[in-house]
């Protein structure tokens, strides 16, 4: 129970993070943090379906895939997450949060902390939402870290929406994917036995 407990508190974390990077840096320039709304415009553009409810079908397919693939326990993990991330984008997308500085350094540190809690969130076996779950089924079958398959899937999906979105946007967008995507793995790689390093000193003294 306690570990459950651990996991969650991170988790919570996780997603509380990914959404203050959204609200405070990256929203505020229309820089997208993910493929799934770039799907969802798609969606909109070619079959007329309101953005809202595109959104609502592409996070709902993944989170079908999740269960098949990830097992209920990723698949409750992410519906967890994606909750805290919206309450959190909420918060902090008050007026007394009211942030817009330089694109580009607001860019460069938006993507750093987005990263930072998506690779947190994926450490714990739990996908982001949007494309984070295909990522995370790549990354657990293919044993690699999941930034690379998570670049390149949001990447190809800005590329397509290159017609809809201002093509700065989508450079804007490739750009921070490839930063966040970088601590991602950094994130995800860190070891995971650094308080084991203490006892086992103090063992050997």
């Amino acid at each position: 129970m306690r570990k459950i407990l651990r996991s969650y508190l991170i988790i919570t974390c996780g997603s509380f993070i990914q959404g203050m990077a959204m609200a405070l840096f990256l929203f505020p320039h229309a820089i997208p943090s993910g493929g799934a709304g770039g799907i969802a415009v798609l969606l909109n553009y070619w079959f007329s379906i309101p953005l809202s409810f595109a959104l609502w079908l592409v996070n709902f397919s993944l989170l079908v895939l999740a269960i098949k693939w990830l097992g209920n326990a990723s698949t409750i993990g992410t519906m967890f997450t994606i909750t805290i991330t919206s309450i959190s984008l909420h918060v902090f997308s008050m007026d007394v949060f009211t942030h817009r500085e330089n694109v580009w350094v607001d860019l460069i540190i938006g993507s750093i902390i987005l990263g930072t809690g998506v690779g947190i969130l994926l450490r714990q076996k739990v996908s982001n939402g949007g494309m984070g779950v295909i990522a995370l089924i790549i990354s657990n079958y293919r044993s690699i870290p999941p930034g690379k398959p998570l670049l390149l899937l949001n990447g190809f999906i800005f590329l397509l929406t290159a017609s809809i979105i201002a093509w700065e946007i989508v450079i804007q967008a490739l750009l921070s994917q490839w930063i966040s995507t970088r601590i991602v793995d950094f994130v995800y790689n860190l070891k995971r036995n650094l308080y084991t390093v203490p006892s086992m000193i103090w063992r050997k003294k």
